[in-house]
């Protein structure tokens, strides 16, 4: 059951209210929390949106400062009390992906699978579609509000980066919203932050990636052997997936004192979401849709294990892989296989 808007914003009236997204916010992410924070001052609810991270990519960055959107990062949030009230926006209280602060999760609006079960959120809008921003998008729909371009731009934008232009998890209500949202938005910013979305220094790196590529009836491993931002990594796994030898796609990189990874999946049967978690259970955490997920390993854990890490990370997700059961599609490009 969708709970109403109404009792959100009667349960934030009279309190500090934090709008908090996913580390190293995206696109969906960052226009969730805008749209949000717009919505919730219409019933006279101000907020501040707060993250952990920068914003990484160049169009994202292009879309912050073109709208106004003002976001404050949790190191320069010293007078958050555990008094505060925070609503998680495009993440869960309890991922790897999201920072504890010391506010009060109160509440959260999100379009991931559960896979860590928080029991004292007061308001809990999780519904599985394409984006974050559709749910934030049918809460203007629902109430009749007007919506100023800028948030539907916003809005429309991260709904197109996160079913990567409807070509995955995309749901009726993406499609409802799609409609809803086009007529109010300004298109041609889109297109000049879609412009943006891969920078001319990466070239180099995408070239050396696919050199490191390996790949197992069907299922590719790309381990990125420099520092890269993790917006990167998932340009990455999006640009192997469209390889046509490669249905599901595991992205990898260092990151501090383990493994990053970004995970995408063509077919349903495949469930990228629950692959990763049981994949990475053993030596991290991992978790997403059916179509995206991510995850990271500690590499203490991986080395109890091999010295050859990247065998191991092999053996982990084509062990978890090879036991799905196939239908379709999946049963016709990927079939059974014992190969590693």
């Amino acid at each position: 059951m969708i709970p109403k808007l109404s009792e959100l914003v009667e349960l934030l009236r009279g309190h500090r209210v934090f709008i908090q997204t996913h580390n190293f916010p995206d696109p969906d992410a960052i226009a969730s929390a805008f749209g949000l924070q717009v919505l919730l001052d219409r019933f006279g609810v101000p907020t501040v949106i707060c993250h952990h991270g920068c914003v990484e990519r160049a169009a994202t960055a292009n879309m912050v400062a073109e709208f106004g959107i003002e976001m404050i990062t949790d190191e320069n949030l010293p007078d958050m009390t555990p008094e505060d009230y925070i609503i998680t926006v495009d993440c869960q209280k309890g991922n790897a992906n999201i920072r504890d602060l010391i506010g009060d999760e109160v509440a959260c609006i999100d379009h991931h699978p559960v896979f860590c079960e928080v029991d004292d959120y007061k308001y809990k809008d999780i519904r599985i579609v394409g984006s974050c921003a559709t749910i934030i998008a049918d809460y203007f729909r629902q109430y009749a509000l007007d919506m100023p371009e800028s948030v539907a731009t916003a809005l429309l934008y991260g709904l197109k980066c996160d079913t990567r232009d409807f070509k995955r998890g995309v749901t009726q209500l993406d499609v409802e919203i799609y409609a809803y949202l086009f007529p109010k938005s300004n298109f041609q910013q889109i297109r000049f932050f879609q412009s943006s979305e891969i920078h001319y220094s990466e070239l180099n790196a995408f070239a050396d990636s696919m050199r490191n590529i390996e790949i197992f009836n069907g299922v590719a491993f790309v381990f990125l052997d420099f520092h890269c931002e993790d917006a990167f990594i998932a340009t990455m796994s999006d640009f192997v997936l469209d390889i046509d030898a490669v249905n599901f796609a595991i992205v990898y990189t260092r990151r501090g004192d383990g493994f990053k990874f970004s995970i995408r999946s063509e077919f349903d049967e495949l469930d990228a979401g629950q692959i990763a978690f049981a994949a990475l259970e053993s030596i991290g955490s991992g978790g997403g849709h059916r179509s995206m997920a991510g995850g990271f390993a500690e590499e203490s854990r991986v080395l109890d294990q091999s010295i050859d890490v990247h065998k191991v990370i092999q053996n982990l997700f084509l062990d978890v892989i090879n036991k799905v059961p196939r239908t379709g599609l999946a049963a016709r490009f990927m079939p059974m296989s014992e190969e590693k």
